[in-house]
């Protein structure tokens, strides 16, 4: 085995979003199936007011929702490819039970810095009708 001081290795295996390492300004996290970003379930959208995120998916399924004055988009992620969701741009997602989802973000983005969008019972309805659409809900 490798001395720590060398390499950390690290995982998660539990559900939503859990950091991993922090490090000078940047974070990198996983986010994994929670039942707060099932379809039905999604409320809000959020925005961070000062940094992009970055977004892969490593396994299974994520569509990444999003959020303008035009609607809500959905980007049926591909493995491996980087997502990058620009500063102030609203965003959720929603993941097959199956999803893994690597997210670098600066290590302060938190409450402190970011905003929040409660959806309309309408724009709900839509996140439920897109996610049945690209086949994450039957």
């Amino acid at each position: 085995m490798i001395a720590s001081d060398l390499v950390e290795v690290s995982e998660y295996t539990g559900e939503g979003y859990h950091p991993l390492v922090d490090y000078g300004e940047w974070r990198v996290a996983l986010m994994r199936h929670i039942d707060e970003l099932t379809p039905e379930n999604i409320s809000f959208v959020e925005r961070h007011t000062e940094t992009d995120e970055v977004f892969v998916l490593l396994e299974g399924r994520c569509l990444l929702l999003i959020y303008d004055d035009a609607g809500i988009h959905p980007v049926d992620m591909e493995p491996e490819k980087l997502y990058n969701v620009k500063r102030d741009v609203y965003h959720s997602h929603t993941l097959s039970k199956d999803a893994v989802v690597l997210i670098v973000e600066n290590n302060d983005t938190g409450d402190h810095n970011s905003v929040r969008l409660t959806l309309s019972d309408a724009q709900r309805e839509r996140v439920v009708d897109l996610s049945r659409e690209y086949g994450y809900l039957s």
